[in-house]
């Protein structure tokens, strides 16, 4: 129940299920990546929207949950910390930085997936 994955720029990245699901809890579990591609492109999106608008931001802090529902997530949650943004400029950074976070743009309009099994 541990596999390294290896990404298109050919970083490796080790996944692991917890100790009751079968893994050793040695790495992150998919759902915890999941969550963290969340949080990071957020983060991401969210500092280069300010740069861009020429907002003074000190510092920025995005926190992921997820509802579990079976299977699946029914719900992710975010809680967005922004550092010297005046709160008159949340929304509007907020709502530029949705516009720019690829992960949760792809979450919003979900693709197609196709499955092709090899041997």
């Amino acid at each position: 129940m541990r596999c390294t994955v290896r990404t298109e720029r050919g970083f490796l990245v080790p996944v692991d299920e917890p100790v009751a699901s079968g893994g050793t809890d040695a790495a992150p579990q998919p759902t915890d990546l999941f969550l963290a591609s969340v949080a990071s492109c957020f983060t991401l999106a969210v500092i280069y929207s300010a740069r861009r608008r020429k907002i003074a931001l000190e510092d920025v802090t995005v926190e992921v949950t997820g509802t579990y529902d079976g299977p699946r997530f029914a719900a992710i949650e975010m809680d967005v910390r922004l550092v010297g943004v005046p709160e008159d400029q949340h929304a509007d950074l907020i709502a530029a930085a949705e516009q720019v976070c690829y992960v949760t743009r792809t979450l919003r309009d979900a693709p197609s997936i196709s499955i092709k099994a090899h041997d």
